[in-house]
C-alpha cells in the first residue's frame, strides 16, 4: 500500500466492486462505495474528491464538523455518511452535517433525531444498526428486537427507515451475518443494506449489499486508532 496513492487504490477498489457485482449477477451501479475517511486529514481526501468520489463515511461528529464544510463549498454534491456510534446529545449536529446516518440503534436516539428532523426541516436517510453477533461491546439492535424497534421508529417517532447496517464479529465468517441482515431487510421491505468493509466487501456484495464501507483499502493504514 505504501507504493500506491489513494487515487490508485480507489480505482482498484471500484474495479473490484464492479467485478464482484458482475460475478454475482448484479448491476455495479446498484452498489454505492462509501469511502471511509475517518481519521484521515483533508490533504488525503482532496485527491480522491478530485477524481470524482463523492460519498464518504465518518465515525465522529466533531471530526466531520472540522473537515467537511469547506469541502462541501467546493463540491456541493458530496454525500456524507455517519457510520460510527451517535450520542443522543449530538443529534442536532448529526442532522445538520450528515446525509445518511447508519447507526440508529435505540429509542433515545430515535427520539432525539425525530426532534431535530422536525426542528431543522432536514431529513437525513436513516439506517438501523443491527448487532448480528449480539456482541455486548458493540452498538446495534439485537436481531430479535429489530421488529419492535422498527415499528417504534416508524409509528412512535415518525421516522422513515431506509435500511439496515451491520458489522460482523471480527472472528466470525462474515457471510452468515450478511445473510441474516438481508433476511431481516427483506421481511420489512427495506431496500438499503450497508454491509461490507475492506476485508469482506466481496462477500457482502454477494449477499446483496447496496453500500460498502471501505477505508483502509483506499487510504491505507490509519495513523491513529479509530
Amino acid at each position: 500500500m505504501s507504493d500506491t496513492t489513494p487515487v490508485e487504490q480507489l480505482k482498484e477498489v471500484r474495479a473490484s466492486i464492479a467485478r464482484a457485482a458482475v460475478d454475482y449477477g448484479r448491476d455495479p451501479a446498484s452498489i454505492t462505495l462509501v469511502a471511509v475517511s475517518k481519521t484521515f486529514p483533508a490533504e488525503d481526501i482532496a485527491p480522491v474528491l478530485a477524481v470524482g468520489q463523492r460519498v464518504f463515511g465518518e465515525n465522529y461528529v466533531q471530526e466531520a464538523k472540522a473537515k467537511w464544510p469547506s469541502f462541501r463549498e467546493a463540491y456541493p454534491d458530496i454525500e456524507l455518511h455517519l457510520i460510527g456510534p451517535l450520542q443522543s446529545n449530538k443529534a442536532k449536529e448529526a442532522v445538520q452535517l450528515f446525509d445518511v446516518i447508519h447507526t440508529l440503534d435505540r429509542p433515545s436516539l430515535a427520539e432525539a433525531l425525530a426532534k431535530e428532523i422536525a426542528k431543522q426541516g432536514k431529513t437525513p436517510r436513516l439506517l438501523i444498526q443491527v448487532n448480528t453477533g449480539e456482541e455486548p461491546q458493540k452498538g446495534g439492535v439485537a436481531p430479535g428486537e429489530v421488529d419492535a424497534f422498527l415499528e417504534a421508529c416508524r409509528n412512535r417517532y415518525g421516522l422513515t427507515i431506509e435500511g439496515l447496517m451491520c458489522i460482523p464479529p471480527a472472528a466470525d465468517p462474515p457471510s452468515p451475518h450478511f445473510a441474516l441482515l438481508q433476511t431481516i431487510a427483506e421481511k420489512h421491505g427495506l431496500k438499503t443494506l450497508s454491509m461490507g468493509m475492506s476485508a469482506d466487501y466481496d462477500a457482502a456484495i454477494q449477499m446483496g449489499a447496496t453500500h460498502v464501507r471501505i477505508g483502509s483499502a483506499i487510504f491505507g493504514a490509519r495513523s491513529r486508532p479509530a
